[in-house]
């Protein structure tokens, strides 16, 4: 019975630190600075555990690069207006970013400029109330 506690205590210790490394930490983002760029949506992934954003910006030196912007889960983005269809490849938008404090094209996501003139972040505005959840009560019959 012993051996069997301890077996089933390795297994667990095992699948615990596999789901510790599964998450990163925002080491890597300077969250001290936010960047603001123009430029051409290449890529929108609507995926978890983290959407992304990969645009094609014009660096200071007239050339292209990627930014690759890790965003929240669509879940997430839902609450703060999102669809998956938001943006789109060819989409001209301007972002603000949280860069990589390596100095690589990217970051994590805080907003986007459509060419509508909408501005979307990726957490609900405070004060809002999230979308109905199929797991809250629905109404009483008196509040209806």
């Amino acid at each position: 019975m012993k051996v069997f506690k301890l077996g089933g205590s390795i297994v667990l210790a095992l699948c615990m630190s596999g789901l510790a490394y599964a998450h990163h930490s925002a080491a890597g983002i300077d969250q001290t600075k936010t960047v603001t760029a123009e430029g051409i949506v290449k890529t929108f992934k609507w995926a978890n555990p983290h959407s992304w954003l990969e645009i094609e910006v014009q660096n200071s030196k007239g050339e292209s690069e990627i930014w690759n912007l890790e965003m929240n889960p669509p879940a997430y983005l839902v609450r703060a207006g999102w669809k998956s269809s938001t943006v789109k490849p060819g989409d001209k938008i301007k972002f603000s970013a949280r860069p990589f404090k390596n100095g690589d094209p990217g970051g994590l996501f805080v907003s986007v400029t459509l060419s509508d003139g909408r501005t979307l972040g990726q957490n609900a505005p405070r004060g809002t109330a999230p979308p109905y959840s199929p797991a809250a009560a629905p109404p009483s019959a008196e509040q209806k």
